[in-house]
């Protein structure tokens, strides 16, 4: 097996916000690329690896939202690699669409206020797009694993599976407190932002199922399978509780529609995940 090592790029102190680099003696790949901006400090991770922006073989997009695709076309540029991303997604890294984010406690109620969330970032169309359940091998990039389709989080969320039995989930999962990171990042809890929670749970478990034993994530981390386990049974009994309760026709949460203006919209999104407490 060709030794690989993930690496922790914090784009924001103390696991606040992470991306990740898969290295090898023949190069990388970059997992999600940060807020705008942040390419100086992707490079001096890169820098500290012996590599440079043209060490890397692909940029993979695990999911819309602006602190994992907001440097992605400029890390296209510096690079030269191509972009991997799914369809579910496509729309918003495309700039065409309003996201939604159907938020799962108060911490996201507050943090949506912030306008982190809200920031523009330089649109682009992904030069490998998945569809719907899709993988793709990463042999052809020099590293042994997969990248498939794990939805929850956001529709196109996608997650990397390595032949070292680690995984990089994006933000199906976080660790720590309010954002993620910060202390207690033994113990995993739900991101701000969550479409669906029962889709989390499953993907979370069968992730766990097919033998992965650490998962690297966007917020705090990294988590080990146990807890990763844990944190999923916990997010399926309390999103099945809330199906259970709420009359079919109300299994909607009201979730912030925001424009590619910054235009903030009425919007309801049906999915469990908004309905159920935040229960980490």
């Amino acid at each position: 097996m060709t030794v690989q090592k993930v690496s922790r790029i914090s784009i924001l102190p103390f696991g606040l916000v992470n991306a990740h680099i898969v290295s090898t003696s023949s190069g990388c790949i970059l997992v999600d690329t940060g807020l705008p901006g942040s390419e100086g400090k992707i490079g001096k991770a890169l820098s500290a690896l012996g590599l440079t922006f043209k060490d890397i073989k692909l940029i993979i997009v695990t999911h819309a939202h602006v602190d994992h695709a907001g440097g992605a076309a400029l890390m296209r540029e510096l690079s030269g690699a191509p972009i991997l991303a799914h369809a579910g997604d496509a729309k918003y890294f495309r700039r065409e669409a309003a996201m939604t984010f159907c938020t799962t406690g108060w911490f996201g109620r507050l943090f949506i206020k912030t306008n982190l969330m809200l920031e523009p970032y330089v649109g682009f169309e992904p030069d490998i797009l998945l569809n719907g359940n899709d993988a793709l091998d990463l042999k052809p990039y020099g590293v042994e694993g997969i990248v498939r389709h794990t939805p929850g989080h956001t529709a196109g969320s996608i997650s990397i599976l390595l032949a070292s039995n680690e995984a990089l989930v994006g933000d199906l999962i976080a660790s720590g407190i309010l954002l993620g990171g910060l202390i207690m990042t033994n113990k995993a809890k739900r991101p701000p932002f969550e479409d669906d929670a029962l889709t989390v749970a499953a993907e979370l478990r069968g992730m766990v199922g097919t033998g992965m034993t650490k998962f690297f994530m966007g917020h705090g981390g990294p988590l080990d399978a146990s807890e990763v386990a844990r944190h999923a049974d916990r997010l399926a009994a309390g999103a099945m509780s809330d199906k259970n309760i709420l009359d079919v026709s109300a299994n909607a949460c009201s979730c912030p529609r925001i424009s590619n203006d910054g235009l903030r919209l009425d919007h309801r999104q049906a999915n469990y995940g908004c309905a159920s407490a935040e229960g980490n």
